[in-house]
């Protein structure tokens, strides 16, 4: 895991717009592709509220991972998100880049909660944050909205003791 090059725009472009390399659970229909290469020339991706960080093995990228701050309660907590490449699917990238993705968020925020939300028809989703420590909170109905229909999404969290053991701060 990494900060975003501007070398990595052209791939997160495709990555995000192109209906073919977003998988079946990413793809909410055209969207301004540029809007990259603007956030990353406003802030290289990474702000107070939101960033996206590069997955990658060796030079080659693999994905993208990113969180954005979110209200949970009466307290803030991140929110996390996937993309890869459809090579890099299948093959632990996923659970790896998530998991790192929260010891970086738990280590350099004061976040007490990380969730992710996915799809509940994306069970390769829910396997790998399964394996990246995260724990199935439950079902929110008709939450999300793709392909002209409302979806059900599983929610999952994880907590700085979960990752930390009980004597965490």
């Amino acid at each position: 895991m990494r900060p975003v090059a501007e070398a990595d725009l052209p791939v997160i472009e495709r990555l995000r717009t192109d209906p073919g390399l977003c998988g079946p659970f990413l793809w909410a229909g055209w969207s301004d592709p540029h809007r990259f290469r603007r956030r990353f020339e406003q802030d290289g991706m990474l702000g107070e509220d939101n960033g996206t960080l590069a997955i990658a093995s060796g030079a080659g990228l693999l994905g993208i991972v990113s969180y954005r701050r979110v209200t949970a309660a009466s307290l803030w907590c991140w929110s996390i998100g996937i993309s890869l490449l459809p090579e890099a699917r299948g093959r632990g990238a996923g659970s790896r880049a998530q998991r790192l993705l929260a010891d970086y968020l738990f280590a350099h925020t004061t976040a007490n909660r990380i969730q992710a939300e996915t799809e509940a028809g994306n069970l390769a989703e829910q396997r790998a944050l399964e394996k990246a420590g995260f724990t199935r909170e439950g079902v929110m109905r008709g939450v999300g909205f793709r392909d002209g229909r409302y979806r059900d999404e599983v929610l999952y969290s994880v907590v700085r003791s979960d990752l930390l053991g009980d004597d965490a701060p």
